[in-house]
């Protein structure tokens, strides 16, 4: 029996009677109609649902579009429904807003200051779950350092190839280049004075000073990060967290602990060898623009930089090793639903670390400045 409906009008109130079956086949008329009923202004409808004989999403998401519609005019609209199963379906099914609704919203003040603060509040509440996240790992390696047999060395090992010795390729072949690209814009600057000779001293500075661990640790956090984010979001999914919880094991303890020792004892061997590929690839373009040997360069380099000028570059690395890793094991456990919040986690690991990351590099460059350093 197809849907249908009749409107009557009752003691100053209007009642909505459906009858049949309000199921997605049988709907095209009941939907019409509907659709062309005018709601009025601030009006008392009644929705009786007493005498249908089904109903299911698309049934039930046309009779809640319709009171939503009545809600937004003023009016009151109550639902006369003897099913229990029918009534709940159709309260708490949502009708998702217009894009021209929604777009009205946020090009108001009100909207503006509003969308803000609900920002500004939900960056706030992912502020201190990251810090509970935090102190949940410290805790966890405390009671590794505690007890060594614990860890998992070997699923440590292969975390280890997998951030540290597999990532050698891309780290170095950017690092070579970015050293390419400094020589070669920094010595046509200095040309213009005669200062050729110091495109070391800028190249040096710059790279292990700075640029060399930032751009190790940007690279990592898109690489690596985001794998450890996907793959624990996966176990998420599968439920296999869940199991590991039920048979007593932390899954921080087994699944973030490892990633995570695995990172910070890479990251150093990473960043170092980001700055003698980007030195080589300085020194390749040194003797290529300005004619300065290997010899040369070398001479250069050692007048250049002192221990402190290393060292401050690879002092950061563990750090950010621990940021970039902390932040991808917390958002692959905060995966739920479907799959697609895999990828929205992934892209908000990636982002968050390298936000993190190159603020710690700025506090970092704070205090050595302080420091004398």
């Amino acid at each position: 029996m197809q849907a249908s409906f009749e409107v009557r009008e009752e003691d100053g109130q209007t009642r909505l009677v459906c009858r049949g079956v309000w199921r997605t086949l049988s709907l095209a008329q009941a939907f019409q109609g509907l659709s062309r009923l005018d709601p009025g202004a601030k009006k008392s409808w009644h929705v009786d649902f007493s005498h249908i004989e089904g109903l299911d999403t698309g049934g039930a998401w046309i009779i809640r579009r319709f009171m939503e519609s009545v809600r937004a005019r003023g009016g009151k609209v109550s639902l006369v429904c003897n099913n229990k199963l029918y009534k709940k379906l159709i309260e708490e099914l949502s009708v998702p807003e217009a894009p021209g609704e929604s777009e009205g919203k946020r090009l108001t003040f009100l909207g503006v200051v509003e969308n803000l603060g609900k920002k500004a509040i939900h960056q706030l509440q992912e502020t201190l779950l990251l810090i509970s996240f935090f102190g949940e790992v410290c805790v966890s390696l405390l009671g590794v350092m505690m007890r060594p047999r614990t860890l998992r060395l070997r699923a440590t090992c292969h975390h280890l190839q997998e951030v540290g010795l597999n990532a050698l390729p891309i780290v170095g072949l950017i690092s070579f280049l970015i050293g390419v690209v400094l020589v070669y814009q920094g010595a046509n600057q200095l040309k213009r004075f005669g200062a050729e000779i110091f495109t070391v001293d800028l190249l040096a500075v710059s790279v292990l000073r700075e640029i060399g661990i930032l751009l190790t640790a940007i690279v990592v956090a898109g690489r690596s990060g985001s794998a450890f984010t996907a793959q624990i979001g996966y176990m998420q999914l599968n439920q296999e967290v869940d199991a590991m919880r039920v048979m007593s094991l932390d899954p921080v303890t087994y699944l973030v602990v490892p990633r995570l020792i695995a990172l910070v004892v890479a990251l150093p061997l990473l960043g170092f060898f980001s700055d003698m590929m980007a030195l080589m690839g300085g020194a390749l373009m040194g003797d290529v623009l300005i004619g300065l040997n290997f010899s040369q360069f070398l001479t250069q380099l050692n007048l250049s930089i002192g221990a402190w000028t290393f060292w401050t570059g690879i002092i950061k690395a563990p750090v950010f090793a621990f940021v970039v890793a902390l932040v991808g094991c917390f958002e692959g456990l905060r995966v739920h639903g479907g799959a697609d919040s895999v990828g929205q986690q992934t892209t908000r690991s990636v982002v968050k670390s390298i936000f993190l990351v190159i603020v710690m590099d700025a506090i970092f460059s704070i205090f050595f400045s302080y420091m004398g350093i």
